[in-house]
């Protein structure tokens, strides 16, 4: 059922009414409010702590008139949104675009394709500084933004009131920001270098979590990197964090006595601690 959670007027003087979206058969709506904008906002909510992959709580959608806080919890058919979100023919505001793609494209195989990001517009304005979403808003528009639940329990149901006005904030003043900054950046003709900066954070985020990770080991050796490739699908399937396998610092000290023709599984298991990895360690890498 769709809950209309509040209507307030920002510093713009703009009432946007907010609508909690926490059932599939809420999708038509939002399509019809959404389906023909050329600009919208997103910003999602998230758990990355203790698993491989992020797991998606919710995900806000910005128009000019609404703002839409997807519960992805709730929502078990979000395919609706791959259409809208890969569309060539919208321009999408994020804020530090690589981590809000990621999310979308390990959970619901969305691949964004036209995208704006006020990060990295706003670091080239200023000449490099990396703003977090409530400084620019402070900056641009003088006003405090409550970030009190950025760490809260976002997969816990039902979401309390404080954090749904937190989620629907975290996306209400992109539209905004991306209007102020883009004059500015055709001002100092640097708009297609930040447009170029985005892209390619937009393709970091498209891309599988292994890639970048794997790209920093230009120094190992090539049983060093399969180790490591071993780690990484080791820990999609349990979806555990890679370093819970083992820490990157140990990557160098297990290849050295896995590559010893008499290695010493007590030697191993001194660096592993965990005698059910070390079994598979074995089995697949000798």
């Amino acid at each position: 059922m769709i809950k209309i959670l509040k209507s307030f007027i920002s510093y713009f003087e703009k009432k946007k009414e907010i609508f909690l979206i926490n059932s599939d058969k809420d999708k038509d709506f939002v399509i019809s409010l959404i389906e023909n904008q050329d600009l919208i906002a997103i910003d999602t909510e998230f758990e990355w702590r203790k698993t491989y992959f992020p797991i998606l709580s919710l995900i806000q959608i910005a128009t000019k008139k609404y703002i839409f806080l997807i519960d992805c919890v709730e929502c078990k058919n979000l395919e609706w949104l791959k259409k809208i979100l890969e569309s060539h023919k919208k321009l999408i505001v994020f804020h530090s675009v690589r981590s809000d793609a990621t999310v979308l494209n390990t959970n619901l195989k969305i691949k964004v394709k036209n995208a704006y990001d006020v990060q990295i517009a706003e670091k080239k304005i200023n000449g490099g500084e990396i703003l977090n979403y409530g400084d620019l808003v402070e900056n641009y528009f003088s006003i405090n933004l409550d970030k009190s639940e950025t760490n809260s329990n976002w997969l816990k149901r039902p979401l309390n009131e404080k954090q749904l006005s937190y989620a629907a904030n975290d996306v209400n003043y992109l539209l905004e920001l991306y209007q102020k900054q883009i004059k500015i950046l055709k001002k100092q003709n640097i708009k297609n270098d930040a447009f170029l900066e985005i892209k390619k954070e937009v393709q970091l985020g498209n891309q599988e979590l292994y890639i970048s990770r794997f790209k920093k080991l230009k120094k190992y050796s090539k049983f060093e990197k399969k180790l490591f490739m071993w780690r990484e699908n080791f820990a999609k399937k349990q979806n555990i964090p890679p370093t819970q396998i083992f820490k990157n610092n140990l990557l160098k000290t297990l290849a050295k006595e896995l590559n010893k023709k008499d290695f010493n599984e007590k030697n191993l298991n001194k660096i592993l601690k965990d005698s059910f990895i070390l079994r598979k360690l074995i089995e697949d890498m000798t």
